[in-house]
């Protein structure tokens, strides 16, 4: 939604410009109460648009996973090799759909039969402007790869794929802790059954 009136950027600038960019932001915006904020300063991560994919396999009840290394993990002291669902950076002018499709390909050498949207949301709003888009893919998992990624990305992911009861246990051991990850399986978790019907599997 547009800010419209409610926010006056005062200055933006880049504070760091990569692959990745930092941007600093000095701004006000209207307080609930009335009237207006002092000046704010802020800095904002942009990693842009997302797409993520929950890759199901209904005929299994399975779903398949990836681990690989996350710096950031790393960075706060965590275990750095993460489980994950598929996921990646949209480029510019691809279509969300496409972005799904390429990433499961790239991170699990799956093809999507079916590709139903099922979220759009922003992990961490308060310093990272990323929008992810989420969807779940209809895949067969006994041809997943075992081990996938881009070689020229220094990517170096481990494929696996998980009965959905056993995710469901790994999610109350509190043993996922990548934030998408959490949304796509407690979607999956609450919308399986009618999935399964939509699909036609009993």
């Amino acid at each position: 939604m547009d800010a419209g009136d409610d926010v006056e950027v005062i200055a933006r600038d880049t504070g760091y410009g990569g692959i990745f960019r930092v941007e600093r932001l000095r701004l006000r915006h209207r307080r609930f109460a009335g009237g207006w904020t002092p000046e704010l300063h802020h800095e904002v991560f942009n990693r842009g648009r997302a797409v993520a994919v929950v890759p199901y396999d209904p005929v299994r009840d399975a779903v398949v996973l990836i681990e690989q290394f996350r710096t950031g993990a790393l960075v706060a002291g965590w275990a750095p090799w993460m489980t994950e669902i598929v996921a990646g950076i949209m480029h510019d002018g691809e279509s969300a759909e496409e972005v799904a499709r390429r990433e499961l390909r790239e991170e699990t050498g799956l093809e999507a039969s079916d590709l139903e949207p099922i979220a759009r949301f922003m992990p961490s709003p308060g310093a990272v402007a990323e929008a992810v888009e989420m969807f779940v893919a209809r895949v067969d998992a006994a041809t997943a790869f075992s081990y996938a990624g881009l070689a020229g990305e220094g990517e170096d992911i481990r494929v696996f794929a998980l009965p959905f009861a056993d995710a469901l246990a790994e999610l109350d051991a509190m043993r996922i802790n990548n934030a998408v990850t959490l949304v796509g399986l407690h979607w999956l978790a609450r919308h399986r059954e009618g999935l399964r019907e939509t699909w036609g599997v009993g």
